[in-house]
This record gives C-alpha cells, structure tokens and sequence, in this order.
C-alpha cells in the first residue's frame, strides 16, 4: 500500500532523529490494535529485504510497483491482519517527482517512514471528523496489482495534520481484496510500536479522539519505533 508523503514527514525523513531516553505516558497496548501494516522505507528495494532478512531470518515477498508513483515494495506478514511494506524507489520510474520516491532516493539507511490502521467503514471516521473539526482528505481510492495478476483495492482516509508524520493514516480494504498479510511470507511478529514526541499530552489527545491505543513517549524529536521478532531475534526500527 502506498499513502501520499505530507511535508512534514518528508521533513522528517531527509532530516535526523534523535533517539534520546524517554517517558513513558501512560499505559497503551503493546501494539495498536487496529494496525493494518508499517511502512519501512529505503533506497534500494533488494537491499531492504536483505537488511530485513539477514536480522530476522525471513525474506521478503515482491508485492509489485505503483504505476505513476514511482515506487515498489516487499511484503512480509506480521501476524493476522498485520505487514511489514518494505518500500523503495521503482527504477522503472527514474523521472518520478512523486514527493515518497523523492524522499526514499534520500535516504541512507532503512527507515520507518509511516504505518496505517484499519478502523472499519472510512465513511462512519470521515463523519466523526467531520464532528470534531479535524481536517482530513479523502476517502480515496487506491489500487495496485499483484505478481500473481490479481487486483489489490482499497480506500484511505489522511489527516491534514498528522502530528509531523506520527499519527497513521486510515486504510478499508475492498471485501473483495485479499489482505497482504494472509500470504505474505510469515515467521515474524511485531512486539511493539510506539510514538515518540516532545509534546506527548497533545499527541494521547489526538490519538483518544482518533481511538488509537497506542504507546506515547517524550524525546525531543518525533520518532515512530517498531520491535520485530524473528528466528534469529529482535530487529529494532526508528523512522
């Protein structure tokens, strides 16, 4: 699945994050419980599934490229409902200006760079932000095909403000699309995903509103941190 790049993540991304000790803020689940999938973004497709694979034990899948996006990605399952996106580049599309291909050229190293929740019908959250006064774009739809030939369709809902690229954005896949996580490679789990931010009782504001239970820490930088469990340990990702 690929989500349009706000500046603020782009920002993000080209830029350093500081993985300072931290506070946690009170107590969320070890993982979201509506999390669809994280994004881990490189430069190289092929070097992003041997960085994963040689920490994990597990190789990623080839799931296919986004026309007109220039991007491609692998796929690994995390469990049920749940996938690491390992995303890149396509270099079929070198003159892509797509602000996500741009950004991911730009990076040195493998990278956290978003993840997505799947709260039901986006039409009943558009409604609710709607409610509250929070700005967001679509329903929108997406789509991409597989290696097999099969169609991948979708909706997803992104937030005006997405808290400098740490709250997620909103993914309902069509009834008719297979979920990536039901035959991507399996044999990993993802133990825990939090948020860090320098303003952690403003970020579990929006989250509760959002009803996201997700763990909430201070740093002086914004930093999304993932624990993946695999055969030959624990890999550890930052964005």
């Amino acid at each position: 699945m690929l989500q349009p790049l706000s500046r603020r993540v782009f920002l993000a991304l080209t830029g350093s994050a500081l993985a300072a000790p931290y506070l946690p803020v009170g107590k969320s689940a070890e993982v979201p419980s509506l999390l669809d999938h994280i994004l881990l973004g490189c430069r190289d497709l092929q070097a992003g599934i041997d960085y994963v694979a040689e920490r994990t034990g597990v190789r990623a899948a080839f799931g296919g490229v986004h026309p007109g996006r220039g991007t491609q990605n692998a796929l690994l399952s995390l469990g049920e409902r749940q996938y690491l996106e390992i995303i890149a580049p396509d270099p079929a599309q070198p003159d892509s200006r797509n602000l996500r291909a741009v950004s991911l050229r730009m990076l040195a190293e493998p990278r956290l760079v978003g993840w997505a929740v799947h709260p039901g019908p986006l039409a009943a959250l558009a409604k609710k932000l709607q409610e509250a006064g929070v700005a967001f774009d679509g329903p929108t739809p997406g789509s991409r095909k597989r290696p097999d030939g099969r169609l991948l369709q979708w909706h997803t809902l992104e937030l005006k403000d997405d808290a400098f690229g740490l709250l997620p954005f909103f993914i309902e896949w069509s009834p008719d699309s297979l979920h990536p996580s039901a035959d991507a490679p399996a044999g990993l789990r993802l133990a825990h995903f939090e948020l860090a931010t320098p303003q952690p009782e403003s970020l579990t504001k929006t989250a509760t509103l959002l009803s996201l239970d997700v763990s909430i820490s201070k740093t002086d930088q914004p930093q999304m941190r993932a624990t993946i469990s695999g055969s030959k340990g624990k890999l550890k990702l930052t964005s």
